[in-house]
C-alpha cells in the first residue's frame, strides 16, 4: 500500500516525538528503531534517486533508439522508393533503346532491300544488254558468214568459168 498524501522522510522519523506514559515503550528501543527506520529510508531514498536517474537515462536511450528506428524506417522506405524509381527509369530507357534499335534495324533492312532491288534491276539490265549484244553479234557473224559463203560460192563459180582456174581477187 502506498499513500501518496503521506510522504515520510528520514528527518520526519528522527524528529518524531512520542508522549510519555507510565506503561509506554522503552525510550531507548524506540529511539533505536527510529534510527534504523530513518537509515533505511535514507538508503531507499538514495536508491530511488539512482533508479530514477537510470530510468531517465534508459528513457532517453529508448527515445534515441525509437528516433533511430524511425530514421531507419524512413531511410528504408526512401531506398525502396529510389529502387522502384531507378527500376522504372531503367525500364523506360530500355524501351527507348529497343525502339531506337528497331527503327535502325528497319532502316537498315529498307536500305538493303533498296540496294537488292537496284542490284536485281542492274543485273536484269546487264542480262538484257548481254542478250542484245549476243543477238547483235550473232547477226553480225551470220552476215559475215553469209558474205563468206557468198564469196566462196562466187569464187567456185568463177573457178568453174575461168580458164586458169584462178579465183577472182577479193
Amino acid at each position: 500500500m502506498h499513500d501518496d498524501a503521506f510522504h515520510l522522510t528520514p528527518h520526519d522519523v528522527r524528529a518524531q516525538e512520542f508522549h510519555r506514559t507510565m506503561r509506554g515503550f522503552d525510550p531507548a528501543q524506540v529511539e533505536s528503531f527510529k534510527q534504523r527506520v530513518a537509515d533505511e529510508l535514507d538508503r531507499m531514498s538514495r536508491e530511488k534517486v539512482q533508479v530514477d536517474e537510470r530510468v531517465r537515462g534508459m528513457v532517453e536511450q529508448l527515445r534515441a533508439f525509437r528516433d533511430r528506428e524511425r530514421a531507419m524506417n524512413d531511410a528504408l522506405v526512401a531506398a525502396q522508393q529510389l529502387r522502384e524509381d531507378i527500376q522504372a527509369q531503367a525500364n523506360r530507357e530500355a524501351q527507348v533503346i529497343l525502339s531506337e534499335a528497331r527503327t535502325k534495324a528497319a532502316a537498315v533492312r529498307d536500305a538493303h532491300a533498296r540496294e537488292e532491288s537496284g542490284l536485281v534491276h542492274n543485273t536484269e539490265a546487264a542480262r538484257r544488254q548481254f542478250i542484245a549484244y549476243a543477238t547483235s553479234f550473232r547477226a553480225l557473224l551470220e552476215r559475215q558468214l553469209a558474205e563468206l559463203n557468198a564469196l566462196e560460192a562466187a569464187g567456185r563459180d568463177a573457178d568453174e568459168g575461168s580458164p586458169g582456174g584462178e579465183a577472182p581477187p577479193l
